[in-house]
């Protein structure tokens, strides 16, 4: 579901399966329910919700459990979830922004820092990493959708920044402000979307020594481990690792 910059991309390689794909259902149910929560229960009038269910869809959630998460929403009325971006650096200064949902934003804080100190990392101020990132729309096909000079031809007709193909999806990157247009094009020749996020893209990616390899994945795998924490984006060279 993710991309190069994206630390969910890369999770399944490290043997897993069954936890991860637990954590991955838990993470989506929950993003579903706030964009319930927070929005029109109808996805064709929210976006937000839209690309939950999407996200859904990719990883094989039952469509029961798609229903479950949505009817929540409305079971807890008094619950008070709240969106936090934290930045921060973790080993050799890898840059990382990490988006969270939460509805305690000091035992979130309080988590996260651990994390971060114990892995010789900083959690930082705002502004302090994210300058090393553009924000951008990030449109996910599956290869099998379509071939990669269409794709390409699309994309440009589309407005698009930049398409991106490798051995499993198409990437097409946009203005954050004109994803959904850019979407509605697409969807004149496309039915299937793996996923249509706006993500933190870094500017340039940076890799770590070998001896830092495991210190920075344990780092990774222990913020993905976090309840609260919905996306990480680095601008670490993950091919690299």
């Amino acid at each position: 579901m993710a991309g190069h910059s994206h630390w969910a991309g890369i999770k399944h390689k490290k043997g897993r399966a069954d936890k991860v794909r637990s954590k991955i259902f838990s993470k989506v149910s929950k993003e579903i329910t706030v964009a319930a929560k927070l929005g029109d229960k109808d996805p064709d009038m929210n976006p937000r919700l839209r690309s939950a269910i999407q996200a859904a869809r990719a990883a094989n959630m039952p469509k029961e459990n798609i229903k479950r998460a949505i009817d929540k929403s409305s079971s807890n009325l008094g619950m008070s979830l709240e969106n936090i971006k934290y930045e921060g650096f973790g080993p050799e200064k890898i840059a990382v922004i990490i988006e969270a949902v939460t509805d305690n934003k000091n035992r979130t804080t309080s988590q996260l820092r651990t994390i971060f100190n114990k892995n010789g990392g900083s959690l930082g101020s705002s502004g302090s990493a994210s300058h090393n990132f553009n924000q951008v729309g990030v449109i996910r096909i599956d290869k099998k959708e379509i071939k990669e000079d269409r794709i390409l031809e699309l994309a440009i007709e589309s407005g698009a920044s930049e398409c991106i193909s490798n051995e499993v999806f198409h990437e097409i990157h946009c203005d954050k402000k004109n994803i959904y247009n850019t979407r509605k094009i697409l969807e004149k020749n496309i039915s299937n979307f793996i996923s249509t996020d706006i993500e933190w893209i870094p500017n340039s990616k940076v890799s770590v020594s070998k001896e830092n390899i495991e210190l920075t994945n344990s780092f990774l795998e222990d913020l993905d481990d976090n309840d609260d924490v919905q996306n990480i984006y680095t601008n670490l060279n993950l091919s690299s690792n």
